[in-house]
């Protein structure tokens, strides 16, 4: 599971839920921010020979994935906790960056590592 980036519980959803009004985002609006992510990416990636976040390697996560002192406490924390791997550490970074991406947000922020830790949690669950 190390090798998958996002691993996710998705829970039964009760029939009350899924028929009522949701607050969320329409199909539309998430495709249109999504949109705004991969333009954003594009150019954050224009010249090299990727144009994604997942393609990054070790340099360009240090040099596009700069985190502020709480989001890096935040990941040294989830890190020492879950036992998580320099492949996982990686891959939350780039995730996180994504997050970032699909909100607009310039800098990574602590909010976007804990939900990109989230993601990477679910096997220790297994393993512990």
């Amino acid at each position: 599971m190390d090798r998958i980036d996002i691993h996710m519980d998705v829970p039964p959803v009760r029939y009350r839920d899924l028929a009522g009004e949701g607050e969320g985002l329409s199909s539309s609006e998430m495709f249109e921010r999504v949109k705004r992510a991969r333009a954003l990416q594009e150019k954050r990636f224009r010249g090299m020979k990727m144009h994604t976040n997942a393609e990054m390697n070790s340099r360009l996560i240090r040099r596009f994935c700069r985190l502020d002192q709480d989001s890096s406490d935040l990941l040294e924390g989830a890190m020492e906790r879950f036992g998580l791997s320099a492949r996982a550490h990686s891959r939350i970074l780039k995730i996180a960056r994504t997050i970032a991406d699909l909100e607009q947000s310039p800098e990574i922020r602590a909010s976007h590592v804990g939900e990109a830790i989230q993601y990477r949690t679910l096997d220790r669950r297994f393993l512990g």
